[in-house]
């Protein structure tokens, strides 16, 4: 006994001190309370008008109506994610907790992109908190907020407010791992940011009131006083925008002013963005229309007998293959967390549900279009880098010379 007892006291001293140790080690908890603090932040009204906010809770559009915040929140789980890190595999303690939630500006519409961030929830325990609004406004919300910005992810609906974004110094460099699995074509020659999915311009026609034969090959057909009055475009839009943008680059100032005069001439039907041209161009009010490849495929799938058709010019702005994408915000208090959503996003479920619910063009290989679309390997697209498209302003100052906005 008396020979233990020393023995017994020194393991009971030994204890006590990993103890205190172990509990000074222990982290205060800083990421949940910060993650409350900007959770708070980010329900502050935004700089914008056009920005709306809604929890990602609501958007379970294919969830049962039971799926309320309540809900979600017994959902998260404590057990470690597997996070892909830069250069392998890897178990990342990025254990999602009560109060931590990944904040994302989304420049794309809810009602696209809204399902598929509920999905990334259910599927990784992750919360988050979404702001939907116009991308360039999303981009505008991140350089206002500055340092103060709660952003984690920008999800934006084009390279060319990505490249804005990246220019500005706001977007953090991305892990290798998830900049290889898309093509070079589509991602950031800098590493900021990476396409999602792909979207083409196209002219829409009805095929009732136009023979393909009749569409010319080239947007400079459309400057035809044969199409006047019978042209709808959405000068607001950031599709749009991208696409004079990209006209800009490809054929210089001029060119993309002597453009847009013509059309102008044409007087053509301004609409809000592309699915109301879409069903403008379905009920014969107009015969084509500037939009994206997939409103129409959309639009389609509840009225399958739309009399409207995708055409696509050779070559030039009006094929040109834009891309929906995302970057890390530099204000991230969490990266690995904030990749764990865009490497969700170039997943098999992810480029699947782009390619056969949005009609996007997945960027992933292995995930192929569906139904009636265009291969993307078989659009005669223009040969511009997507990382020049960062000239936001330039193009909204040439819209509002020539009186378009």
């Amino acid at each position: 006994m008396n020979k233990t007892f020393p023995i017994v006291g020194i393991a009971i001293a030994a204890a006590i001190i990993i103890g205190v140790v172990g509990f000074m080690a222990i982290p205060n908890n800083s990421d949940n309370s910060m993650d409350s603090d900007r959770v708070t932040t980010a329900e502050k009204p935004m700089a914008s008008d056009t920005v709306t906010e809604k929890p990602t809770e609501t958007l379970t559009v294919d969830e049962p109506e039971s799926e309320t915040a309540e809900s979600m929140d017994a959902k998260v789980i404590d057990e470690p994610i597997e996070i892909e890190t830069a250069e392998e595999t890897m178990a990342v303690d990025v254990t999602p907790r009560q109060n931590q939630v990944l904040t994302i500006y989304s420049g794309r519409a809810e009602t696209l992109v809204g399902p598929i961030i509920a999905q990334f929830e259910q599927d990784t325990g992750i919360k988050t908190q979404v702001r939907y609004g116009d991308t360039a406004a999303m981009a505008l919300a991140i350089m206002e907020e500055g340092q103060n910005s709660p952003a984690d992810v920008y999800f934006a609906q084009d390279a060319g407010a990505l490249g804005a974004l990246a220019k500005e110094g706001r977007l953090l460099a991305l892990s290798p791992s998830i900049l290889e699995k898309v093509d070079s074509d589509y991602r950031s020659s800098t590493d900021e940011w990476v396409g999602i999915s792909g979207r083409a311009r196209v002219v829409n026609y009805n095929v009732n009131l136009v023979d393909q034969s009749e569409l010319p090959d080239s947007i400079w057909g459309f400057l035809d006083p044969k199409w006047k009055g019978k042209i709808g475009w959405a000068p607001s839009n950031g599709s749009f925008q991208s696409f004079v943008t990209a006209l800009r680059v490809l054929e210089g100032e001029d060119r993309a002013k002597e453009w847009l005069v013509g059309i102008m001439e044409n007087d053509p039907v301004v609409f809000s963005g592309n699915a109301p041209i879409v069903e403008a161009i379905g009920r014969g009010e107009i015969h084509v229309g500037f939009v994206n490849n997939y409103y129409m495929h959309n639009i389609k799938a509840k009225n399958p007998s739309l009399p409207v058709a995708n055409h696509y010019t050779s070559g030039d702005a009006g094929s040109m293959i834009n891309i929906a994408g995302a970057g890390v915000v530099d204000t991230t208090k969490n990266k690995a967390l904030a990749e764990r959503f865009i490497q969700y996003m170039l997943e098999e479920k992810a480029q699947t549900y782009f390619a056969t619910t949005t009609y996007e063009y997945p960027l992933v290989a292995g995930v192929d279009v569906t139904g009636s679309q265009t291969p993307i390997t078989e659009i005669v697209k223009p040969q511009i880098d997507l990382n020049d498209l960062d000239d936001l302003q330039g193009t909204l100052e040439l819209l509002k010379v020539i009186r378009a906005l």
